[in-house]
């Protein structure tokens, strides 16, 4: 009787013990489950989701319920401003602070009563967008005012324009609190006819007074043409200081009656600073035999105008560094009026060290300019310790000696 007793005894052990064995094991499963990361397909789509509201473009945001905007939607009147998703904050929610609509010269030549008329339309976007262009920094700064003449030849087929003065420039020293300025004038949008006036030193109100004469250009085609001035300050030392600028279109100038005087405000110069300085393509081969190092220099693009013509006419500089000291320079052929250069041209350099530790790469493009210094639209450095792209391009032409190598860079401020 003792020998069924004790079996059953352990008979029931051996089955409380499996059953708390198997609840371990399921318990320890569901928390295991629970810690995992979710599905590769899930996780993707959260990075591919954008939460800065700046860069979403007709997306949903976390957060954002469909009844409660649709609510909104509802409530919002029909005249009012419509605001769409990129308006919203991170949570979803609109903004509650109004705009601030600053001032600008469009308004200034409107009376009250087609102000009132205008009021009474709806706010597009689009129009309030051009109303706020202006910032108030740029409206209480003032350049000063440009003065000039314009006038038609008939018997010579000639057009003249006489840079009388300009009045209440900035000073651009700010030791003695003047300017040393002349003035840059090109005829758009060829840009074929570019003339400079002479340096007037320590002067807010230079008088010019310099005719320029331009010959072989058809009455007809004076309505196409814009003209556009800018106004500099020279500095001995360093790259010439820009003051500002004037943009004239000649479409509804009428010359036939003779000399016109003609005055404008000058205004900030326009440099397209969003859209980036443009990209670079370069190609780099390290000859560790021959210690030399191949650079080919393909093609630019998106390269943002110099001027308000829309199109540069680029070139590439490239400088060879050797510890910080330059131990030789190339540049390739100059594209005409392009924002997208194809170059293609080949250097070879030869390296003075083993290694390419010590060795750092510039590329400098430039906007050709005829008769004046020519301005540097943007800059790339590769090396060692340079930053990004530049870094990276360095290190695989190190590591992989006799191969071509080719990467986009973008470029930064000259």
């Amino acid at each position: 009787d003792e020998i069924p007793t004790v079996v059953g005894i352990f008979s029931a052990f051996g089955l409380v013990f499996s059953v708390s064995l198997f609840a371990w094991i399921c318990c320890q499963r569901k928390s295991s489950k629970s810690n995992k990361t979710p599905p590769y397909k899930f996780v993707h789509v959260l990075k591919g989701v954008d939460i800065y509201p700046e860069n979403l473009n007709s997306k949903k945001k976390f957060g954002a319920d469909d009844k409660s905007e649709a609510k909104n939607k509802s409530a919002t009147p029909k005249n009012s401003l419509h605001l769409d998703l990129e308006k919203r904050d991170l949570n979803g929610n609109f903004p509650k602070t109004t705009p601030k609509i600053q001032s600008s010269p469009d308004l200034e030549n409107l009376s009250p009563k087609h102000f009132v008329e205008r009021k009474k339309d709806s706010v597009s976007p689009d129009s309030l967008k051009s109303i706020t262009s202006l910032s108030s920094e740029d409206k209480q700064e003032k350049l000063g005012t440009l003065f000039f003449s314009l006038e038609y030849n008939f018997e010579k087929k000639a057009f003249v324009v006489n840079i009388k003065e300009a009045r209440g420039l900035p000073a651009m020293d700010e030791q003695s609190m003047t300017s040393d300025p002349y003035i840059k004038m090109t005829i758009l949008p060829e840009k074929k006819h570019k003339v400079k006036t002479r340096v007037l030193r320590k002067t807010l109100d230079p008088a010019f007074d310099e005719t320029f004469t331009f010959y072989g250009i058809p009455y007809s085609q004076i309505q196409d043409l814009t003209l556009h001035f800018m106004i500099l300050s020279f500095d001995r030392f360093s790259r010439d200081d820009v003051i500002g600028e004037v943009l004239i279109p000649l479409a509804g100038i009428e010359l036939s009656e003779g000399r016109l005087l003609m005055d404008r405000e000058i205004i900030k110069r326009n440099v397209r600073k969003s859209s980036g300085r443009g990209e670079l393509l370069i190609s780099l081969c390290y000859q560790s035999t021959t210690n030399t190092l191949t650079v080919v220099v393909l093609k630019a693009r998106h390269l943002p105008k110099s001027d308000l013509s829309g199109l540069s006419d680029p070139y590439v500089k490239v400088n060879l560094y050797h510890a910080k000291k330059r131990i030789s320079k190339k540049k390739t052929h100059v594209k005409k009026c392009t924002p997208n250069a194809v170059f293609n041209e080949l250097f070879v350099f030869d390296i003075p060290c083993e290694g390419l530790d010590d060795i750092s790469i510039e590329f400098l493009v430039l906007d050709s300019d005829r008769g004046s210094r020519n301005e540097v639209i943007g800059q790339l450095t590769l090396g060692s310790s340079a930053e990004g792209t530049g870094g990276e391009h360095w290190k695989e032409i190190c590591e992989y000696p006799r191969r071509q190598i080719a990467k986009w860079h973008m470029l930064c401020d000259g």
